[in-house]
């Protein structure tokens, strides 16, 4: 009887001890089986292709985060690294006639050198990983925008095929991420410097009395961790077809997440390649997923914190339960033949479930109502959720199963969930684009399964769309350019607060509004500074331009929102001796335009824009014509007019 209680102590401590060593794999073939039982769009070819290309860029970027975190440290620049040496590659290349070989290899060592310069200042300059870091995040980011002067720039063709496919079906970028995942595990497991890095996050004290020259291994940790960004941002930039100066913002806490859900500790000495593949891989299927269920992306950024955090305390359990340490190469012999069976099993079980669970789908009949997928460029601001405030009434109207998503203002991002549109049954697609370039890749995957794409607000380049329903940005900066030259009679100083920097909506307003000022030689714009389409940038821009220009009598703003900043900041001037354009016509717009501090904006009607958008993504998902371009019209909103205007 006693034998039988230890044996089964035994088995339950073995099973335990098992799922503590190998959290991230259960938690991912968890995750399989509850998404492909949620969604019958979910385990389809197409569909966990498209996991694998979503999960490619992190991946890659985490792979070389890996590095850091075993040695202790932390990177919060590889995004914008990735974005700089994307932005050296194809600045060089299409605008310097460089050979593309040699452009490749120049952004290769910008990564390189961003790496060493965060080397040097943590080895050399005693500064703390995250301060050094956060330093060249910056630095390389601005770089990127200057480089660029704030807009994409097309990527060599030769280098763009690095999106597509081999042989009709096997993406590229997955490719990629298998071979830097490989040279990871190489790296981690097989050499000097791998070994080193798991000596300097146990004990860096140790490790420098043990003879190890850890100044030396630093640089070459973090130079490792710039040669897997500037891969990454290549490969991002190719599935976008442009170098864009935004890119992977933000990207550097998704490749920390993923070595941390894969179980390495912020501690460091623990961490491996695979769980970092898998950490990766979860945050993909959660995206992917999420996006299939249509889930809101407020709630989607829940999930995903939830996870992180739940990640951080497997890792504290696992220590305190005196778990195997996910080091290269550890264990006994035995080992990696006990763990090669483990992932065997893994994925056995998992085909097993999984196959069991699409029969839930297989008999499912479905809906009668036809399905559109929506992809906003944000949700952040109030125009955009006026369009889907709009089209979600008009959906509703004509018994249209609407699902929407938000980009978040990341092309990628969007990328991403205009490829889960097109792998699942919905029957059209509305896209506002993030940028007119990056989105016309996933656009002709999207005509090439024939599935209808409707654009609205703004256009997609290089690529087909069966309707374009917009309002004329160009247009509407020269209006409202024209309104503040009429308001100040000609003459006056102004200032222009710019959108973000990069965006095709920035780039079209700030158009419009100089050439509309042509007309005015008397107005004199004494600076014109981006303050991101946010209200609180727009305050703070406003605030620091106010020190320079205190006799500034006029303010275009490329959208409401900082409109309304500039107004905080004006004071008791806004409306007074200071008269304000906004642009975008949004509810908080026009209220201030009702009560005198905003002197008018020029209303885009983005109620309309939605309605108008989800009428011709239905006409054209029946099969009926529809026009190639729907303009409509923008309008200069007073507080003569303001009443009437309902957006």
């Amino acid at each position: 009887m006693a034998t039988d209680t230890l044996r089964s102590g035994a088995s339950a401590g073995g099973l335990r001890r098992l799922l503590l060593d190998n959290g991230a794999l259960t938690a991912l073939i968890v995750l399989v089986i509850a998404m492909s039982a949620l969604s019958g769009d979910f385990l389809t070819t197409d569909n966990l292709l498209n996991v694998g290309v979503q999960a490619a860029v992190t991946a890659i970027l985490a792979f070389g985060v890996t590095f850091v975190i075993v040695s202790a440290g932390i990177d919060l620049s590889v995004g914008s690294v990735a974005a700089l040496s994307a932005t050296v590659l194809a600045w060089s290349a299409t605008q310097h006639g460089i050979p593309v070989f040699i452009a490749v290899v120049l952004a290769v060592i910008t990564g390189i050198a961003a790496g060493l310069v965060n080397g040097f200042l943590i080895a050399y300059g005693k500064l703390p990983p995250f301060i050094a870091t956060l330093a060249m995040l910056s630095v390389a980011r601005g770089l990127s925008l200057v480089i660029s002067e704030g807009s994409p720039i097309a990527f060599p063709d030769s280098v763009s095929h690095l999106g597509d496919t081999l042989g009709g079906w096997l993406p590229v970028p997955v490719l990629v991420m298998v071979v830097m995942g490989l040279l990871a595990a190489f790296v981690l497991g097989r050499t000097y410097i791998g070994r080193s890095m798991y000596a300097i996050g146990g004990n860096e004290e140790a490790a420098r009395l043990s003879g190890l020259r850890v100044k030396k291994q630093k640089l070459a940790i973090y130079a490792f961790s710039g040669v897997f960004a500037a891969v990454a941002g290549v490969v991002l930039a190719a599935r976008l077809s442009s170098a864009q100066p935004q890119a992977a913002d933000g990207y550097e806490l998704d490749a920390i997440a993923a070595v941390v859900i894969g179980g390495a500790s912020l501690a460091g000495g623990t961490g491996k390649a695979s769980g970092t593949l898998i950490g990766a891989l979860i945050l993909a299927v959660l995206r992917n997923g999420l996006n299939l269920l249509n889930v809101s992306a407020f709630w989607q950024q829940v999930v995903i914190g939830v996870v992180i955090a739940l990640a951080v305390l497997l890792d504290t359990l696992r220590r305190k339960a005196g778990a195997t340490p996910v080091t290269a190469g550890a264990g006994g012999p035995g080992g990696k033949g006990r763990q090669t069976a483990t992932y065997g099993l893994a994925a056995v079980v998992t085909v097993a479930i999984v196959g069991a669970t699409s029969f839930l789908h297989n008999d499912s009949s479905s809906t009668a109502n036809p399905k559109v997928g929506l992809s906003l460029s944000t949700l952040n601001n109030p125009f955009f959720v006026q369009i889907r405030a709009g089209a979600q009434a008009e959906a509703k109207k004509l018994g249209v199963d609407l699902t929407i998503t938000d980009a978040q203002n990341d092309a990628s991002q969007q990328a991403n969930q205009l490829q889960n549109f097109t792998s699942s049954s919905l029957g059209a697609i509305i896209v506002n684009p993030v940028d007119s370039d990056a989105a016309s890749n996933s656009v002709k995957a999207a005509d090439k399964a024939k599935i209808p794409v409707i654009a609205v607000d703004r256009g997609v380049n290089n690529a087909k769309t069966d309707a374009l329903v917009a309002s004329d940005n160009i247009a509407g900066g020269e209006l409202a350019a024209r309104t503040i030259g009429e308001k100040l009679g000609g003459k006056g100083k102004i200032v222009i607060l710019q959108g973000q920097a990069g965006t095709s909506a920035a780039r079209e307003r700030a158009e419009g509004f100089a050439n509309g000022l042509k007309a005015y030689p008397g107005i004199q714009v004494v600076a014109q500074q981006p303050a991101d389409f946010d209200r609180t940038k727009g305050l703070d821009v406003m605030s620091n331009l106010l020190q320079a220009h205190p006799d500034v009598q006029g303010v275009i703003a490329a959208n409401d929102e900082m409109a309304l900043g500039a107004i905080k900041a004006l004071g008791s001037k806004a409306g007074k001796s200071v008269s304000v354009v906004g642009f975008d016509g949004t509810p908080d717009g026009l209220n201030a335009v009702k009560g005198g501090t905003l002197f008018a904006s020029v209303a885009q009607q983005p109620s309309q824009l939605g309605k108008i958008a989800v009428d011709n993504a239905l006409k054209a998902l029946q099969g009926k014509k529809v026009e190639e371009t729907i303009k409509v019209p923008v309008k200069v909103v007073t507080k003569e007019n303001v009443a009437g205007f309902t957006g």
